[in-house]
């Protein structure tokens, strides 16, 4: 029983000694990608390694997978994976990892190491990695195209920031880097330098990028065109929602170039107020602003425009038909899925849904024209349906505004009325004008004329466009 108990304890002993011996060899990591361009929407990885001998794992061994930093050095490495205990067992193996989102360089590397027993691979070959936590266009500039300086000095591009609905900034992300370039040609760029701003003293196209480094990225701005003011440089204006923009969304935010001082204009009127780089408006218009650059000028233009369609009305704006006669309104647009609505007198005409009505009353018309897709706008016509003017022969010298539809206001002949540009001038017998236009309509007096017992008499004064004149007076009679 002794010498039993002595070979039992020596066949644990060896054991113990033959398992705190074992070791594996694990082979260089071979990656399944030449490089990592990471994103939100993808980050997955797989590298592909051998171990052996199969036999040497340990139930409780776990692989791990490190990473250098940028220049392939794993002084400081960080584990980026690690398997469950147990779970790889047979060689080769592939491992799935993600990479972090601060990754960023040219040279990283990876090594795969086991726990039990303790061994690690050797490096990996060198890849570039970077997180793209930002991969779609930006602007620079506020949008704008040019830029001017002074002479002997200089503009300053910055992208901006904070985003709106058509800039994702980057600088959103502090950890991000950029790089600037100057276009050499319409596919060609140098770069220039690194950093959030370029201060720019020569003329030429600038845009810059994220910096991503070999990994392909949508992450760049627009381009900018730099001039010299001396040169005859200018700059432009730009409109945040567009041009022609959206009025119904609310107003447009129009940005010139950086600038000491600004002074807005409106179709050519100063606005008073208006003195900031950004000016916001829901009007359309001839906008302009005047910038002052320090030791120069410039200024900018645009033609703002909000309807977003164009649209026209083949009637004038005061028709005519007979008794028993009708007039046919067609509208023509551009809007998207128009919808048409008239009125007569103020009052929706509810079958008429069609961009032509046909027209058989006198009164007063207005179409409407809405755009029910995208931008949702709308524009108006109104015009008058009238009867003809009655074409007496002579200039009457009575009337009798009494109320009974007969000689109740002045008739002249048609060749002075409404569309002849003749100025009508009617005096009281003190000399005073009491009536006057260049657009009759035979309505005079538009209001009841009071007296007692002695008729009053007005004078006339009616001269054509060719300088034709004619005199005479009005006696107002009950």
């Amino acid at each position: 029983m002794r010498n039993f108990t002595i070979l039992y304890i020596v066949f644990l002993v060896c054991s113990f000694i033959e398992n705190g011996n074992a070791q594996i060899v694990i082979g260089k990591p071979n990656l399944g990608f030449s490089q990592a361009c990471a994103s939100p929407s993808f980050n997955t990885y797989n590298i592909t390694f051998t171990f052996s001998p199969e036999a040497a794992i340990s139930s409780t061994n776990q692989f791990k997978i490190e990473l250098s930093d940028a220049t392939g050095n794993f002084s400081n490495a960080t584990t980026i994976y690690t398997s469950g205990v147990g779970t790889i067992s047979a060689s080769p193996a592939t491992l799935s990892f993600p990479v972090p989102i601060t990754i960023s360089g040219e040279a990283y590397k990876l090594r795969v190491k086991s726990t039990a027993p303790v061994a690690t691979s050797a490096n990996s070959n060198a890849f570039a990695a970077y997180y793209k936590i930002q991969d779609t266009p930006f602007s620079i500039n506020n949008l704008i195209s040019t830029g001017v300086y002074c002479s002997g000095g200089s503009y300053l591009l910055t992208i901006d920031n904070p985003g709106n609905e058509s800039n994702d900034s980057p600088l959103q992300y502090p950890a991000l880097t950029y790089n600037w370039f100057k276009e050499t040609s319409p596919t060609t760029s140098d770069f220039i330098a690194l950093g959030e701003t370029l201060s720019v003293s020569e003329p030429g196209t600038y845009f810059v990028e994220t910096n991503y480094g070999t990994c392909t990225s949508n992450s760049f701005s627009n381009r900018v065109t730099v001039s010299e003011s001396t040169s005859g440089g200018s700059s432009s204006i730009n409109s945040s929602k567009g041009n022609p923009f959206c009025s119904s969304k609310g107003p447009t935010t129009l940005s010139a170039i950086n600038g000491m001082s600004y002074q807005w204009f409106k179709d050519g009127i100063e606005i008073s107020g208006a003195t900031d780089q950004m000016y916001n408006t829901d009007i359309s218009g001839a906008y302009s602003v005047n910038i002052d650059l320090g030791s120069c000028t410039t200024s900018a233009m645009i033609n703002l425009e909000s309807t977003g369609f164009t649209s026209s009305i083949d009637v004038e704006a005061i028709n005519t038909i007979e008794e028993n006669e009708t007039l046919v309104a067609t509208v023509t647009t551009s809007a998207n899925n128009p919808e048409y609505i008239w009125y007569f007198n103020d009052t929706l005409i509810p079958d008429a849904i069609s961009n032509r009505y046909v027209i058989s009353q006198t009164g007063n018309y207005k179409a409407v024209i809405r755009q029910t897709t995208g931008c949702m706008v709308s524009r108006e016509f109104v015009f008058e349906v009238r009867t003809p003017f009655p074409d007496v022969a002579n200039i009457p010298n009575v009337i009798s505004p009494n109320g009974d539809g007969i000689n109740d206001t002045w008739i002249i002949p048609q060749d002075y009325v409404n569309g002849t540009n003749a100025e009508i001038m009617v005096l009281n017998s003190k000399g005073d004008v009491v009536f006057q236009t260049i657009d009759y309509q035979n309505n005079w007096p538009e209001n009841q004329i009071a007296f007692a017992a002695i008729n009053p008499v007005y004078y006339y004064i009616i001269t054509t466009v060719n300088g034709n004149v004619k005199k005479g007076s009005i006696t107002v009679v009950k």
